[in-house]
């Protein structure tokens, strides 16, 4: 394996809070209840990994690394309190947020302890190109939307569309909805329909996509969570629509196949996430996880690994006096399950994308 994910790391410590014997705290927050605890539960759990292979590696340093997690509850009152949490425990950084919506609370919280934050999955382009304490190991939303965009109307010939958008997490979902309607109508497509709702127990999927059918597209578009993207692709099913289903990289957890079932076959979304990789690196890191948590990895849980990989590189790699977010930036590329992790100057990371598609119960990439 090129990559070996238990070697140690052999560089100084960059932090002079901590002692000789004391641990490397590092923290995560996340949705770990609710709606969009898959996504959450993802992400901790390749948190948990990275940090657990580099302590049997024998840390950083010869430092062990302490685990502080965090639930955010996907609530911004609740996802700064648990940041000023991990602040006040003095982690060195905090991996996370796993939503957009979530960012702009985290960030506050931890820039107002000069924390840095890097985060696995949020993809809001209102944080691209800012020199201020956030990074992430994914692009932003422009990457997929503009891809999807792209294949749907020149390899599927899709020239109307019609979308739902969740508000309950609408820094991610209008970024991405305003980012494929922008290539999209370069195009010469049309957005027929594009309607807001808010996830949540009494949503009326068959109402709303009723609504969306009645605009008269080619596809369907839910900007939405696995649950209600699965939701949304029963009721299409169940209305004999034979439109082209699309969704976008939030939905593209395990979840998503085992709640919709037969509803989700052919349903297209774009990731960066490739689960027929064959590399030895990622069948290594696919066995440590499968071995840990009994299950596949999903694109959470990935790029939660190589968020925190990176962070504990970076740290290991810099001198004493390094802020983390200098290391970041400085001391790449990082090792990463799949690919490797390069942050810009402003900590944004841009990641190979393709269009997957639902095919017999599994993700493929799309022909």
């Amino acid at each position: 394996m090129r990559h070996a994910f238990l070697l140690p790391l052999i560089a100084s410590l960059s932090l002079t809070a901590c002692g000789p014997s004391e641990p490397i705290r590092i923290g995560f927050v996340g949705g770990l209840t609710g709606r969009v605890a898959d996504l959450g539960i993802a992400g901790r759990n390749g948190f948990q990994l990275a940090v657990e292979q580099m302590n049997s590696a024998g840390g950083v340093q010869g430092r062990q690394i302490e685990l502080i997690i965090k639930d955010d509850g996907q609530d911004p009152a609740q996802a700064r309190k648990v940041t000023e949490e991990l602040v006040a425990a003095k982690v060195v950084a905090i991996i996370g947020p796993m939503t957009s919506a979530m960012a702009e609370p985290v960030l506050a919280a931890a820039t107002a302890g000069g924390i840095a934050v890097i985060s696995p999955t949020a993809t809001t382009t209102a944080l691209t190109g800012k020199d201020d304490l956030f990074l992430r190991v994914t692009s932003d939303t422009a990457s997929y939307a503009d891809l999807s965009a792209r294949y749907h109307f020149n390899k599927n010939g899709v020239r109307r569309v019609a979308a739902v958008f969740d508000t309950r997490n609408r820094a991610y979902t209008e970024s991405w909805l305003n980012d494929f309607r922008k290539t999209f109508t370069a195009l010469g497509g049309t957005l027929s329909a594009e309607i807001g709702f808010e996830s949540g127990d009494e949503t009326k999927h068959a109402a709303l996509v009723a609504q969306l059918l009645a605009s008269a597209p080619d596809a369907l578009l839910f900007i939405s969570g696995a649950v209600d993207t699965a939701r949304f692709a029963q009721q299409a099913r169940e209305a004999d629509a034979g439109r082209k289903l699309i969704s976008v990289e939030w939905s593209g957890t395990e979840e998503l196949i085992g709640l919709g079932g037969k509803a989700v076959e052919g349903l297209y979304l774009a990731q960066y996430f490739d689960r027929n990789d064959r590399t030895a690196e990622y069948q290594g890191f696919r066995r440590a996880y499968e071995g840990r948590f009994q299950q596949a990895p999903g694109f959470a849980s990935v790029a939660a690994f190589d968020a925190t990989r990176a962070a504990l590189e970076a740290i290991g790699r810099a001198k004493r006096s390094t802020p983390v977010k200098e290391a970041l930036l400085e001391r790449g590329p990082f090792t990463g399950a799949q690919q490797a992790v390069r942050f810009n100057r402003f900590g944004d990371a841009e990641r190979q994308a393709f269009v997957t598609t639902i095919r017999d119960g599994a993700f493929v990439v799309a022909d």
